[in-house]
C-alpha cells in the first residue's frame, strides 16, 4: 500500500498573480439569482443575441458534408479564405492586404491578441494600454510575465490616450501599444489625427502598435472607422485584429484574423502553431460566406441595434444619466451614482430588478465609477429592464 503524504500542486506564480475575472464572478452572480427564481435580463456581456445569417449557417451545412472538412485544418487559414480576407479588408477600408504573408486566421479575436502580445513580450517589457480596457489586452502582458503600463481615457479627452502624458522612460522601454476604436467599452471612435498621432508615436519610439478593430463595422449615423493602415508610415509598425462575432453574429463560431506585415504575422503564426491548431475548416468555410455575402445581411443587424440604442440611450436619461450618444458599439459607458463602487451598484441593481450590468472595474482599475450596458436582448426585454429600474427608482442623482 502506497505511504499517505501531503500533495500540494500549485498552479504558476503567474497564474495566482492574475487577477480575479470579473466576467467569471458576474456569472457567480447570475447562477445565484437563476437558482432563486430571479428573471434576469442580462445586459451585462456583449454576446449578440441574432441568429448567424442564415448564408453562413448554410455553408457550414454543406462543409460539414464534405470528408475533407473533417482533418487538421491550416495553421495560417486556408487559402480561399485568406485570399476572401484581403478583398474584404479592400472593399469595406481600401486597404492592400498580401494574403499570402500579410494574414492570419484565428480562433476568435481575443486568442490572437493574447498570443501576439506574448509573441513579442519578453519577461520584464512594458506593454501600454489604456484603461478601461478589453480585458485581455492586459492579460495576455501578464502571462507573458510582462508589465503594462495603464493610460486613463478621460471624458474631457474623448477617451483617447493622452500620448504626452506617457513618461519618456515608459515609451523607451514599451514593446507594444494596444488600442481599440470604436472602444470597448465607452463607445468612442478615433479620429484621423489621433491615429495620425499614435503612429507617429509608435514609430518614434520603435513600439509595435496593435488596432482591435472588432466594432469597426458595428456603426451608425453614416460612420465608417478607419483601419490603422490608412494613416501613412503604420505598415512599419502596426498590426490589426478583426472578429466576425460582432459583424456577422458568430460569437459561438470563434473566428477572427489579423493583417500585418509578414514579420509581424510570422511571430504571430509562430505563437499560434507551438500553443493552437488553425480554426476548423467548417467555420472557416461559413467565415468566407459571411465576408462574401451581399452587406445587406450586416446592414440589417446594425439597423437593429441602431434601434435598440435610441431606446436604451431616452431610457437611461429619463432615469438621470448624461447618456453620450456615440456613433458605433453596442455599449452605453455610464457613470456609477455617488455612494458605490461599480461592483457594488451593479450588485445592488441585479438584486434589486434582475437587471445585470457590468462594473466598470472590469475593464480596469481606473474605470470603478463606471458601468457598461449593452444591447444585446430583444427589444421588448430592454424596454422591460427600463421598467424595471424606474419602478425600482434606480436613478442617477
Amino acid at each position: 500500500m502506497q505511504d499517505s503524504c501531503q500533495i500540494n500542486i500549485k498552479p504558476s506564480d503567474k497564474v495566482l498573480k492574475l487577477p480575479k475575472y470579473i466576467f467569471a464572478q458576474l456569472d457567480d452572480w447570475k447562477d445565484e439569482a437563476r437558482a432563486k427564481g430571479v428573471d434576469l435580463i442580462d445586459l451585462g456581456i456583449g454576446n449578440p443575441d441574432g441568429a448567424t445569417p442564415r448564408p453562413v449557417v448554410e455553408a457550414a451545412m454543406k462543409a460539414i458534408q464534405n470528408p475533407k472538412s473533417h482533418g487538421y485544418p491550416s495553421f495560417k487559414g486556408k487559402k480561399e479564405l485568406r485570399e476572401t480576407i484581403a478583398w474584404w479588408v479592400k472593399e469595406r477600408y481600401n486597404i492592400d492586404v498580401d494574403p499570402v504573408n500579410e494574414v492570419q486566421t484565428l480562433i476568435g479575436e481575443k486568442e490572437g491578441l493574447a498570443n501576439v502580445a506574448m509573441a513579442f513580450t519578453n519577461p520584464g517589457d512594458i506593454n501600454i494600454v489604456p484603461d478601461p480596457y478589453y480585458p485581455v489586452l492586459s492579460r495576455g502582458t501578464w502571462v507573458a510575465s510582462g508589465e503594462v503600463y495603464h493610460v486613463q481615457l478621460k471624458a474631457e479627452n474623448d477617451y483617447l490616450p493622452d500620448l504626452k502624458a506617457i513618461p519618456e522612460d515608459v515609451a523607451r522601454r514599451a514593446k507594444l501599444f494596444f488600442i481599440n476604436y470604436p472602444n470597448n467599452p465607452t463607445g468612442a471612435t478615433a479620429p484621423k489625427e489621433f491615429l495620425k498621432e499614435i503612429v507617429d508615436f509608435c514609430r518614434k519610439y520603435n513600439i509595435l502598435l496593435i488596432s482591435d478593430l472588432a466594432y469597426g463595422e458595428v456603426c451608425y449615423d453614416n460612420y465608417r472607422p478607419l483601419s490603422i493602415f490608412s494613416i501613412e508610415g503604420a505598415r512599419d509598425v502596426a498590426m490589426e485584429f478583426y472578429s466576425f462575432s460582432k459583424t456577422f453574429n458568430m460569437a459561438g463560431w470563434r473566428v477572427g484574423f489579423a493583417i500585418g506585415k509578414k514579420e509581424f504575422i510570422d511571430a504571430l503564426s509562430a505563437m499560434k502553431n507551438n500553443l493552437d491548431y488553425g480554426t476548423s475548416t467548417i467555420v472557416q468555410d461559413a467565415a468566407i460566406e459571411a465576408l462574401k455575402m451581399p452587406y445587406s445581411y450586416v446592414q440589417d443587424i446594425m439597423d437593429e441595434y441602431n434601434a435598440r440604442r435610441e431606446m436604451v440611450a431616452k431610457g437611461f436619461r429619463e432615469l438621470g444619466w448624461e447618456v453620450i450618444r456615440s456613433s458605433a458599439t453596442m455599449y452605453f459607458w455610464l457613470k456609477v451614482p455617488k455612494g458605490y463602487t461599480s461592483k457594488e451598484f451593479c450588485k445592488y441593481v441585479m438584486d434589486k430588478t434582475g437587471v445585470v450590468l457590468t462594473p466598470g472595474i472590469a475593464f480596469g482599475k481606473m474605470s470603478d465609477d463606471h458601468f457598461r450596458v449593452s444591447i444585446v436582448q430583444p427589444p421588448e426585454r430592454l424596454k422591460e429592464a427600463l421598467q424595471r429600474l424606474e419602478k425600482a427608482n434606480i436613478r442617477y442623482e
